[in-house]
């Protein structure tokens, strides 16, 4: 069952998909700095990749070059409509970060960008539990975010979000079994899509280990 939280965050983009997509559905929209991060840590991790948070797919494409394996998951169901559509040789999943579809161990990266940020803060531990379930051992999240006062929230175009800061999520990453093993913050330049101060990490599972703190039974 999807959790309240999910279900409003579903029905906001719903409702809100086409606007979304005119602003910001296409990598030639997007900051050609987060182009360069991403298709770093896309070219150093190995395995499957998993774009949790696809939206209408221009990362997930991104991710794939050469065929390369990758897949992404929305709560909504207009995103995933529009990714289909749009990429039709890619797989996109409707559902929640909470359950994901993939065997334990099974996947090498998990790119979360901007994806995290209408998850309310006490939610984030389980849903990093449930990133590293399916992480292979070594395999790791990149994570893009709002930098500012760690789980402040603020108003949203599309729906409440909040704030989050590198040292925090370190910190909740950490209790997950990740480390952190890159970061960095600026600030916004004229004419991109947020004014908001932008942060990303890349945090590394425990390599050796499946580290997975709930019990399979309350994952649903």
């Amino acid at each position: 069952m999807m959790a309240e939280a999910d279900a409003d965050i579903a029905a906001a983009y719903d409702a809100r998909a086409m606007e979304y997509v005119a602003v910001a559905g296409s990598i030639e929209q997007m900051d050609a700095r987060d182009a360069v991060v991403i298709a770093a840590w896309r070219d150093r991790t190995p395995g499957l990749l998993l774009d949790a948070g696809c939206g209408p797919g221009h990362w997930t494409e991104f991710l794939s070059p050469d065929g390369r394996a990758v897949q992404g998951i929305d709560l909504s169901a207009e995103f995933i409509a529009t990714a289909r559509a749009g990429h039709p040789g890619i797989r996109f999943d409707l559902g929640s970060f909470r359950d994901l579809p993939f065997e334990a161990g099974s996947v090498g990266g998990i790119l979360a960008w901007y994806s995290l940020i209408h998850t309310p803060p006490d939610d984030i531990p389980g849903i990093l539990d449930e990133f590293a379930r399916v992480l292979a051992p070594g395999g790791s999240i990149l994570i893009g975010f709002f930098d500012g006062e760690p789980r402040e929230p603020f108003s949203h175009a599309v729906a409440p979000a909040y704030f989050w800061s590198a040292e925090a999520l370190a910190a909740v990453l950490a209790a997950a079994g990740f480390e952190v093993v890159s970061s960095e913050t600026r600030g916004r330049e004229s004419g991109e899509i947020s004014a908001r101060p932008h942060g990303s990490l890349i945090a590394r599972a425990a390599a050796g280990t499946l580290v997975h703190t709930q019990p399979e039974e309350d994952r649903a």
